[in-house]
This record gives structure tokens, sequence and C-alpha cells, in this order.
């Protein structure tokens, strides 16, 4: 077994594995006959216990090697050894009386906790890593917090200046675009398919509006480059058309063939089924009996939404609205293809704007150099970006706990 490679290796842990999910079955219902027993649990529990007994053992060992300077030669040596004895031992503990539902339910709960484990370490591995390498970036780089922070000059692809302010303004402006394209079509579709539309209708629109949220962002980069950025530069050159009279020929907007407005507007599409589900699942949340009993005092269904639904299911849309707006600050494809790279700040949405997502990208992109304050600035971009994404997320967690406590009794 010297010298296998890591594929040979998982292949020989699968096939033990399966190996043993037929063979332990069967030993059972053999022993069973021969001894004219009954069973402490179903066959199909010692299958599992027989698949489980080989896998999760060399799967944890890979994991570790994954995590630990182990070398890869012993790895793969080590996997299929500890598989085998894994079958063995299944084999051995196989009889009738075993309790195998009780194994079998033991071996799952430790493989939800690992699951668990995994995301939590590979969480607190990223924030880790970005707080190294942005540390790094302040301190050995010396470039101060006072110029990436309040600096309105970036050009970190020369190491020249790192004023990130202009990267803020891009990302904050291009999702203010978003919601305000998103905020209303997601609500008002929200509030038709909770109180207005029929079950039949409700039950074939919502899973059309819903397919917008698996599109691939890149498809909507292609989008917004290929048909809204055209169609946008041609909006913004009929309104010079139209001003030039009353400007002297001058242009009244500076237009080009990426703009803020053109990703604004796909990144809305993009976001409307996050706000449009979640508002939906408030509002359906609100108590039957006060949407019934402002029916009974004779208040229409268009005064039952406006003076009891919506302000009872206004901390609940709020936070659909946080959701979302996280969502559009760390969407890259979109503002990659269609929004532009030029650190700018314009209150003009017919101009191209960059974002800290474009730059992250635009920085990583190649061959990086991992000491150059130009790599480590994308270390900062993301530790930024990750830090307010996640308050988003914390604030609108708080706000659906409350809302939740607010109806707990209702």
């Amino acid at each position: 077994m010297i010298g296998i490679g890591i594929e040979t290796s998982l292949t020989l842990v699968l096939v033990l594995a399966g190996t043993g999910f037929i063979l332990c079955r069967w030993r059972v219902l053999q022993l069973q006959q021969s001894r004219d027993v009954h069973l402490a649990a179903l066959p199909i529990y010692y299958s599992w216990h027989g698949l489980f007994s080989p896998l999760l053992p060399a799967l944890g060992i890979g994991f570790l090697g994954w995590i630990l300077p182990i070398p890869l030669a012993a790895i793969t040596i080590a996997m299929p050894a500890i598989a085998a004895a894994g079958l063995i031992y299944a084999l051995v503990t196989s009889r009738p009386e075993t309790q195998a539902l009780i194994t079998v339910e033991a071996r799952i709960r430790q493989l939800l906790f690992a699951a668990g484990t995994v995301a939590i370490a590979t969480t607190i591995g990223i924030l880790l890593s970005l707080v190294f390498e942005t540390s790094r970036f302040f301190a050995s780089e010396g470039v101060s917090a006072r110029e990436f922070f309040l600096g309105l000059n970036w050009s970190a692809q020369t190491s020249a200046a790192f004023g990130a302010v202009p990267l803020f303004f891009g990302t904050f402006f291009i999702a203010l675009i978003a919601l305000c394209v998103a905020a209303p079509t997601g609500l008002f579709s929200a509030i038709y398919l909770a109180e207005y539309a029929s079950p039949k209708f409700r039950r074939t629109a919502k899973p059309f509006l819903e397919i917008l949220a698996g599109v691939p962002t890149v498809v909507y980069g292609f989008f917004a480059i290929m048909v809204v950025a055209p169609a946008v530069r041609h909006l913004g050159d009929g309104i010079n058309a139209l001003a030039r009279p009353l400007t002297g020929g001058t242009d009244l907007l500076l237009t080009q063939s990426k703009s803020a407005l053109a990703a604004g507007l796909v990144m809305g599409i993009m976001i409307v089924p996050f706000i449009a589900s979640l508002s939906d699942d408030v509002l359906r949340s609100v108590p039957a009996k006060l949407k019934r009993g402002a029916l009974a005092m004779g208040a229409t269904r268009s005064e039952m939404m406006k003076q009891i639904v919506l302000p009872a299911a206004f901390p609940g849309i709020m936070a659909a609205f946080l959701l979302a707006i996280s969502r559009a600050i760390g969407e890259t494809m979109i503002v990659v293809m269609a929004a532009g790279e030029r650190a700018n700040i314009s209150l003009n949405p017919f101009e191209d704007i960059t974002t800290v997502t474009v730059q992250i990208v635009s920085l990583m992109t190649g061959d990086p150099e991992f000491d150059s304050p130009r790599t480590l600035s994308a270390f900062a971009l993301g530790a930024i970006l990750f830090g307010v994404t996640l308050v988003f997320n914390i604030l609108a967690q708080w706000i659906v706990d409350r809302q939740r406590g607010r109806y707990a009794t209702l």
C-alpha cells in the first residue's frame, strides 16, 4: 500500500464501507435463522452500522490530516487501515441482540456534531485569517487606519494610495439603488401573495418568483452588461439630448458603458426573491385573529393591510430589507461586470463606479504576492465587508426574534 494516492485511498474506504453495509445485514440474518431469535432492531440498522463503522473513523483521520501537518503518505495508508479495522469491528458486533438502532443514532449524532464543528471551525478560520492579514496590512506595511478609512484616493494597484472611502461609497450607493428597486417590488409582491392572491395562483406564482434566487449571479452579470448597461447609457444620452437646448449644447449627464445604475438595477432584480419570500412569510405569520377582528369591525382589506398587518409585520419586513442589503453589499459578479473599476465618488448613477468586492477581485487576480501592500489591502477590505454584513445579519436576526416574541402569546 506504500505510495497509493488519496483517490485510491478514498476508493478503498468507500469499498470497505459498502462491504460492511452488505455483510453486516447478511451476517445478522444468518445468525437469526440459526439461533431462531428475534432481532433487537430492523435489519437496515445493522446495514447502517456496517457502513458507519468503517467510514466515519476513516473520514475523521482524513480530516485530521487536512488540518494538521501530517504527511499525506501516512494519511493515505491510515485511512484504509482504519476502515478495515472498523469493518472487522462491525462484523464482530453485528449480532441479533446488538442494539443497532441505538448505535446508528449515536453515529448520526456524531456526524451532525462533526458537520456543525466543521462549519464553525471554517468560520473561525476565515475570521482569524482576515484579522491576521489585516493587522499585517496596517502594522507591517505602515498604512495608517486614518488614511484607509478617511482617504479619498484609492490606487492600490500601484501601492500609491489606500483611501477606501470611494469603495465604501460605491458599495453602499449601488446597494441603495438595488434596494430602491427591490423593496417596493418585493414588498408589493409579498402583500399580493399573502392577502389577495388565490391559493391556486399563489402555488403557481411563488415558485416562479423564487426561481430568480437560484439563477447564478454570473447570468445576472451577463444580463447587466449586455442588456441593461446599454439601455441605461441610451437613457442618459436621451436625457442629454433633451437638455442640450437648455444647457447651450452641454451634456447634462456624463454617461459611460458601465454605470452604477445598471449594476444597481440588476442587483435589485436579483434580491427581489429574498424580500418577497421573507416578507410573505412575515405577513402570513401575523395572527389571523387580528385580521379577522379588523374585518369584523368593518375595515376593508386595504385598510386592514395598512393599519393592522403592515404595522404588525414591520419589524420582520425591516429584517428582510436588512438581509437583502447584506446580500447586495456582498455581491461580486454583477458589480464586476457592470459597475466598473474606477474609484469614483459621484452621485451621478450614469457614471462608472467601483465597490469593495470589485477591488478584492482585481487585487487578487493573477499571481498575487502575499507580502505586498496591494494584496494585503484585499484582506483589509474583506474584513470590513465581513464586519458590515455580520452587523446587518445580527441586526436582522434580532428584529426577527423581537417580532416572534411579540406575537408568541397571541
